[in-house]
């Protein structure tokens, strides 16, 4: 039986909202380059955090939530540039921005019990 892990769960979840707006956005928006970033960005916190849990050694660890930690600062970026470029509405966006803050808040956290018991 899989054990939960929050951080694992959420950034799914928050990945597959944002190949939903990516696909809103190419098609409803015509929007190409900035769809393109935020898919990446948002796709790489997971990812990385995922490759985190099978890191070689604590410090691998820390590394990978260290990228998954930028990739949600990015992701926060271009969330807050659709909302005031009017490509998604501020009700969208504050939602996406909330899924994104928390995974935030997360990973600083997860970060410091692991510097801390480092």
């Amino acid at each position: 039986m899989k054990k939960e892990n929050p951080l694992l769960d959420k950034s799914l979840l928050f990945a597959a909202r944002i190949i939903k707006l990516n696909k809103y956005l190419l098609k409803e928006k015509k929007e190409h380059i900035i769809s393109k970033q935020i898919i990446r960005s948002a796709t790489s916190i997971g990812a990385n955090a995922n490759e985190a849990i099978y890191g070689v050694s604590k410090a691998d660890f820390i590394a990978k939530l260290q990228i998954s930690l930028k990739e949600t600062a990015e992701t926060e970026y271009w969330l807050r540039l659709l909302v005031l470029s009017e490509y998604i509405s501020e009700t969208e966006g504050k939602s996406l921005l909330d899924d994104c803050l928390e995974i935030k808040r997360i990973l600083i956290s997860t970060l410091n019990t692991a510097k801390e018991n480092k």
